[in-house]
C-alpha cells in the first residue's frame, strides 16, 4: 500500500482519529495523538458560525501544535458559507479541512447539510470544487455509503470528490437510513477503493487492535478511521501501535503498569491538565466527567461508579476536583484488569461518530 499523505506530510502511521460531535476537541485530541494516532480531526464545526466568528464556534476551532497532521471538520448546507468558513480557518494555519458529508443527525440532514450532501453526486461535486477553489490546503470529506439501502453511491461520490480536487474521501460503512445500528459494510468500502482514484479511509466498527489491522489489510483502504472505539478504550491507538509491532516511544511506555495493564490514573491526570488548559473551569469538569462516564463503559462497578461521578456538581473548583479524584481512584483499584468487553452494545449510537 502507498503511504498516506495529507499536503506535504506522510502519515506513517494509518490510523486516523474519527472527527465526533461534542467529543474529538483539541485536549482529547492531542491525547489520542500522543497515545499513537496518526491523524486527528476536529468535531464538526458550523460553517456559519465561523462566518459569524461566534466566540463558542471559533474555540472549536483551536488546536494544539502537537497535534500535526490535524484537520477541521466544517458542516452545513450553503456553497458560499462552507467556502468562506474553509478560507477563513486555513489562515490558523491548521494542515486540512474535512467536510461532513456523513452526519445523519436530523437537525442536520433537514437542512440540506450532513449525510443529505451524499444523495447526488454532481451536486456534491460542485461543492467540493467551490470549498477547495477558496484554499489552497488539502480539502477531505466523510462520507456514508448512500442514503439508504435502494440508493447506495459511493462510489460515484468517490469519483465526483477526487474529480472536484479532494484529498482524500473517509467512508462510515453504513447508510443514512441505518445511523449506527447494524454492521459497517467493510466489503463495499473494500470494492471502492479497488476502483478508486484517491485514497480511501474505511470506518465503522473498529473496537480492537487486532480488528484495525485486519480491516487494512483485507480492505486494502489506505487508513483506518477510529471514532467510538476510541471512548471505548482510549488505549486503542497505542494497541494497534503493539499489534502492528511497532515501538512504542518512552512517553507512550510511561502508561503501562508494573503489571503489564494501562494506567488510566496517568490518562486521566495527562487529560484533567489539557482540559484546564484548553477549557473554562466549568466546562473543564463538565468534559472530564463525560469522558469517564464513557472510559467506564463495561467496567465492573460502572453503573454505582456513574452515579456518583453525575451526583457531583461541577460548577466549582471543588467539584471539578472531586470529579478528578472520584476517577482516580475507580480506575486505580488494583483488581481492576480491563474491560469485561469492547463489544458491547448500544455504546454511542446517538449520532456521534
Amino acid at each position: 500500500m502507498n503511504p498516506l499523505k495529507i499536503g506535504p506530510a506522510t502519515v506513517d502511521f494509518p490510523y486516523v482519529l474519527a472527527p465526533m460531535a461534542s467529543i474529538t476537541n483539541a485536549p482529547f485530541r492531542l491525547l489520542m495523538k500522543e497515545l499513537g494516532a496518526g491523524v486527528v480531526i476536529s468535531e464538526l464545526i458550523s460553517a456559519t458560525g465561523i462566518c459569524f466568528a461566534g466566540r463558542k464556534t471559533l474555540d472549536l476551532c483551536k488546536y494544539f501544535e502537537g497535534e500535526r497532521p490535524v484537520g477541521l471538520q466544517i458542516f452545513g448546507e450553503d456553497f458560499n458559507d462552507l467556502a468562506r468558513a474553509a478560507a477563513t480557518i486555513e489562515k490558523s494555519g491548521v494542515d486540512f479541512i474535512d467536510i461532513n458529508m456523513g452526519c445523519p443527525v436530523p437537525k442536520v440532514v433537514k437542512k440540506g447539510g450532513g449525510a443529505a450532501l451524499c444523495r447526488d453526486p454532481q451536486k456534491l461535486y460542485e461543492l467540493v470544487k467551490s470549498v477547495k477553489s477558496a484554499i489552497n490546503i488539502p480539502l477531505t470529506i466523510k462520507i456514508r455509503t448512500g442514503w439508504d439501502a435502494s440508493s447506495i453511491n459511493t462510489l460515484e461520490n468517490v469519483c465526483a470528490a477526487a474529480e472536484a480536487g479532494a484529498a482524500w474521501v473517509a467512508i462510515h460503512g453504513r447508510t443514512r437510513a441505518q445511523g449506527y445500528e447494524g454492521e459497517a459494510d467493510w466489503d463495499l468500502m473494500a470494492r471502492v477503493k479497488e476502483r478508486a482514484p484517491i485514497p480511501i479511509i474505511g470506518n465503522g466498527d473498529i473496537l480492537t487492535a487486532r480488528n484495525a489491522v485486519e480491516r487494512r489489510k483485507t480492505s486494502g483502504c489506505d487508513a483506518v478511521m477510529i471514532g467510538r472505539g476510541a471512548l471505548r478504550n482510549p488505549f486503542l491507538f497505542l494497541e494497534i501501535l503493539v499489534e502492528e509491532g511497532r515501538t512504542l516511544n518512552a512517553e507512550q511506555l510511561a502508561y503501562r503498569t508494573p503489571e503489564g495493564l494501562w494506567d488510566y490514573s496517568r490518562l486521566i491526570t495527562r487529560q484533567w491538565a489539557l482540559l484546564q488548559e484548553n477549557h473554562a473551569p466549568v466546562h473543564a469538569g463538565i468534559q472530564l466527567r463525560k469522558f469517564l462516564n464513557w472510559y467506564s463503559a463495561g467496567f465492573d462497578g460502572a453503573s454505582q461508579f456513574r452515579k456518583a461521578l453525575f451526583s457531583i456538581p461541577t460548577d466549582n473548583a471543588m467539584g471539578n476536583d472531586q470529579v478528578f479524584e472520584l476517577g482516580c481512584l475507580f480506575f486505580g483499584r488494583p483488581a481492576l484488569a480491563k474491560q469485561a468487553s469492547y463489544l458491547a452494545e448500544g455504546f454511542l449510537k446517538g449520532g456521534h461518530g
